[in-house]
């Protein structure tokens, strides 16, 4: 289908880890495979892909993180209370979940490329 079409095999993959995150566990890591299988070529080119891929789907979750965040700021701007007792530990917060999603998406898709290609290769599972 997108032998060796990197972007079509990006957004793929990444479409793959937006839908089945909601009810699949480990998502990154299959949306990684899908894109990883569909690109081919050398290990170290399906690793490129599936972390790509990875990337694609950090920035949706992102998004919708931000867009959660702006709508909770919106009900803390009318209670300071609260506010102040977000402070310091929100934002400690806000980085140590950002850098555990970063870490999640992106080894697991990198790691889902290389399992994709293995297995286009290196098995008789799909021929």
């Amino acid at each position: 289908m997108g032998d060796g079409d990197t972007l079509l095999n990006v957004v793929i993959g990444a479409i793959a880890t937006a839908v089945l995150g909601g009810f699949v566990p480990f998502a990154p890591l299959f949306g990684g495979a899908l894109a990883g299988y569909l690109q081919g070529g050398t290990r170290d080119d399906a690793v490129r892909v599936g972390l790509l891929s990875g990337v694609f789907g950090l920035v949706g979750t992102v998004l919708v993180t931000l867009f959660v965040l702006l709508v909770l700021s919106v009900f803390l701007a009318f209670s300071p209370e609260a506010l102040a007792a977000v402070g310091a530990v929100g934002v400690l917060f806000l980085i140590a979940s950002t850098l555990t999603a970063a870490a999640y998406f992106l080894g697991l898709s990198a790691l889902g490329g290389w399992l994709g290609n293995y297995v286009r290769y290196d098995t008789d599972l799909f021929s």
